[in-house]
């Protein structure tokens, strides 16, 4: 899977099975920590990711299901815990810091 420049990232997905709790959550603190960025932060169900999205973030055991609705060109971001999860982290300093998101 191929990278993207952070200066490229304008909208990031939370995709999620039920669509409540955790991951609502997670969306609102990337949108809290991104904010500022020119960034959007979205929820979405899993199998209705946005075609406009830039990057896809979705716990592990959602990642299958989330590549098959994932745009092309767009990076995926497995996590595992909700709340600071490294790969959350990850993605959130190379926003704030420039550099390559995913990959």
């Amino acid at each position: 899977m191929a990278g993207i420049e952070s200066a490229a990232v304008k909208k990031i997905v939370i995709a999620c099975d039920a669509g409540m709790g955790s991951s609502v959550m997670l969306a609102s603190t990337l949108r809290k920590q991104l904010k500022g960025n020119g960034i959007e932060v979205v929820h979405s169900p899993v199998d209705q990711i946005p075609a406009d999205a830039d990057v896809v973030v979705t716990h592990a055991g959602l990642a299958a299901r989330a590549r098959k609705s994932t745009p092309e060109g767009a990076v995926l971001i497995p996590f595992q815990v909700f709340i600071g999860d490294p790969a959350v982290t990850k993605l959130v300093n190379a926003i704030k810091n420039g550099g390559v998101v995913g990959g």
